[in-house]
């Protein structure tokens, strides 16, 4: 029997037999959520350093070894090698030897998760995103007494990035082909002339306006976003992968000024709207830059179409989202809508008629957080 296990069962022989017995179980949850927080923020500390990719790249390593090739101090990586050995993410080849000259590897199917940025399964990013979230704790405490926020920009560097990296690989290998294949006549459109034009809102890191393009290369993309760092992120990666010509990511709120630049072909808003403090009026904005022809695409959270508790697990994680990101970061606008994360298709749809909307579709598109939404005049 393990001392946490014996702890709890120490704790718990003090107490009457029936609570005894219901709180046994509430506590060994509780433990197991730990387990996992450890594991998450060493995960996300070892995304941040690159020690997964250097373990991906490289022979097995040596703590010396991956300390100078990350550049880090050779203790900690030690540590940090021993810990994910100790947890199973990493092998040991040679646990005899004296520790700095032991030799680590990671066991199979763990770089297709953690170290390699185009796999569908790459969740790294989810671990640095709520590890950037817990830093806010004490901002979120002051903001659920005064009834404020927290702005996104708040969250810094890790949760832009973070949020980027894992919708990235999604919108580079899905989103024209499987996606955009539940709508086949708009598919049509964007693969003719005259080159076809196509609004997305909420870019965030522009990747899908990169992954537009680069399905459709005869189209001309504008994306709009709020945020000034996640603008310059996406003009970066942009002219990275050579669409500048193509693509133009514009700072805007398109609930105040609507650009003149419409009518587009196409209007997408992918994993934004719940975040969105004036849905309605966004909405209204996509219909008018879409205009008479063009179709409007949204995706947005899986949440359960009506609240029941307990719930699933996607229902816990939205509500984890919703709770420590995007509730707070939506209150954090005055006169927000405080949508949330777990954005109800009941919710949407009531959003869509509000903004002028006749029908809404759900499409046949299989994801395991998102549902699409073909929203028509």
């Amino acid at each position: 029997m393990n001392a946490q296990a014996t702890a709890r069962e120490q704790a718990a022989a003090s107490l009457p037999a029936p609570i005894a017995e219901a709180a046994m179980p509430v506590a060994s949850r509780l433990m197991a959520a730990a387990l996992g927080t450890v594991d998450l923020l060493v995960i996300a500390l070892g995304d941040r350093l690159g020690y997964y990719r250097l373990l991906t790249e490289r022979e097995p390593l040596t703590a010396p070894g991956l300390a100078a090739a990350s550049r880090t101090a050779p203790r900690y990586a030690r540590e940090w090698l021993e810990q994910q050995a100790v947890t199973g993410l990493i092998e040991v080849l040679d646990p005899d030897e004296e520790p700095d000259a032991r030799r680590y590897r990671l066991r199979p199917g763990v770089a297709e998760v953690l170290a390699d940025p185009d796999q569908l399964t790459y969740l790294a990013p989810l671990a640095r995103q709520l590890a950037a979230a817990a830093r806010q704790l004490p901002a979120l405490a002051e903001a659920y007494r005064n009834g404020k926020g927290v702005p996104w920009a708040a969250y810094g560097a890790d949760m832009r990035e973070s949020q980027a990296d894992m919708n990235r690989p999604g919108y580079l290998r899905l989103l024209t082909g499987d996606w955009l294949g539940a709508l086949p006549e708009v598919q049509l459109r964007l693969r003719a002339a005259p080159p076809a034009r196509v609004a997305d809102i909420g870019c965030g890191a522009g990747w899908s306006c990169i992954g537009l393009a680069q399905g459709y290369p005869m189209i001309r993309v504008d994306g709009y976003d709020l945020d000034p760092a996640s603008v310059e992120l996406a003009r970066r990666n942009v002219a990275a992968a050579g669409l500048a010509d193509r693509v133009r990511i514009h700072q805007a709120d398109i609930t105040i000024t609507s650009p003149d630049r419409g009518p587009y072909d196409l209007v997408t808003a992918f994993e934004c709207l719940h975040d969105l403090p004036r849905p309605v009026p966004a909405l209204a904005a996509m219909r008018r830059l879409a205009g008479p022809a063009g179709t409007v695409l949204v995706a947005d959270m899986k949440a359960a179409r009506q609240f029941n508790a307990p719930g699933d697990d996607v229902e816990r994680l939205l509500y984890g989202f919703s709770l420590l990101i995007c509730l707070p970061d939506s209150m954090s606008t005055p006169g927000s809508a405080a949508t949330g994360t777990v954005l109800r298709p009941g919710t949407l749809r009531d959003h869509a008629i509000r903004a002028g909307y006749t029908r809404v579709d759900t499409l046949p598109v299989e994801h395991d957080l998102w549902r699409f939404y073909h929203l028509q005049p």
